[in-house]
């Protein structure tokens, strides 16, 4: 699969094509409605998803490359998993390289980045790796056995954030892996109510919102356990007392720890849907972008995180559906 990726990489993109190659043979076949390319922030692969003929002449199958650019930008690089066949029309799913990080193995390390592991990862399974940038906080010690890739990156993904309170984004970008900080992934449109169709908006405490922390370490040295503690009396008295309980690894600051988590889920769960806003190609599972609009009778004007993205191109059109989470909107 390497030449032949080599070669569908270095084809001179057109403002739209769709590019699948079986071999040295090279397909560019008519689409029947339009693409989908759907990304989220994490734990699941970009996928690419298209209908064709079933064509005599057209012959592809799992694991050939697949290229999809949008007027001369580079969208999607990936490979087919699936293939559906019905009254002569062959609907095709394609996933970018992270659908690798479902394969599941072992990893004993310590004193390592989530940059390293990212690393370690890409070169163990023969991945291609773009920018991944220092995440710097060295995890002090983790057993990772018979779970899949994405877990074990996501619990780096985790510890880092609660150590450093910095969260990075992991993604393919057209055939390389790349790991940016979230800082670094603000695209700078507004979604407001004039460039969308519809919006939905909740608000929750119902799931994984905390107003008290509670970690623990079981000192083996002392025999005794450990407790830390941060909690929110005012969230107490407004919504009763929801607590997290969790277990320290060997290394990490408790104090810290409690106070980071707090920081994090002491707050209601605030989501936005958005549907058929106007497309825009920059923006993916990770993104961040501007929302202006009137929300449970607050005007909010503040960047939010896309959780999910889903981009169709048909007829000429590109419009876009997403998931957006933020912290407490202001005024």
């Amino acid at each position: 699969m390497g030449n032949d990726t080599v070669d569908l990489l270095q084809l001179k993109p057109m403002d739209t094509e769709l590019i699948i190659q079986n071999g040295k043979t090279i397909y560019s076949p008519a689409l029947q409605e339009g693409v989908e390319w759907s990304t989220e922030r994490h734990g699941t692969p970009g996928k690419l998803s298209f209908k064709v003929l079933d064509d005599e002449q057209l012959k592809i199958t799992e694991g050939n490359p697949v290229r999809f650019t949008y007027k001369g930008k580079k969208i999607f690089y990936g490979f087919i998993f699936t293939r559906k066949i019905s009254e002569g029309v062959v609907t095709v799913t394609a996933y970018d390289q992270l659908r690798y990080l479902k394969n599941k193995d072992s990893y004993v390390y310590a004193n390592r980045t989530m940059s390293w592991l990212v690393k370690k990862i890409a070169s163990d399974f023969s991945l291609k790796k773009g920018t991944i940038v220092d995440t710097k906080y060295k995890i002090p010690s983790r057993v990772e056995d018979n779970k899949s890739l994405f877990d074990m990156i996501e619990s780096a993904q985790d510890l880092t954030l609660i150590n450093t309170g910095e969260m990075y984004v992991l993604y393919d970008d057209f055939g390389k892996l790349t790991l940016k900080n979230l800082e670094k992934m603000k695209v700078q449109i507004l979604v407001d109510q004039e460039t969308c169709q519809t919006c939905e908006y909740s608000s929750s405490i119902d799931q994984d919102v905390y107003n008290q922390i509670k970690v623990y370490y079981d000192n083996k040295d002392t025999g005794k356990r450990e407790l830390y503690v941060a909690k929110s009396g005012k969230n107490v008295n407004a919504w009763g007392l929801l607590q997290s309980y969790e277990k320290l690894e060997k290394g990490e600051n408790g104090k810290k720890k409690a106070q980071t988590l707090l920081k994090m889920y002491n707050m209601k769960s605030k989501k936005l849907s958005i549907k058929k806003a106007l497309g825009d190609s920059r923006v993916r599972g990770g993104s961040m972008v501007v929302v202006s609009m009137k929300i449970d009778h607050t005007k909010i004007f503040q960047w939010m995180i896309v959780e999910k993205c889903k981009h169709t191109f048909k007829d000429g059109e590109h419009w876009m559906d997403l998931t957006l989470r933020g912290g407490d909107f202001t005024v």
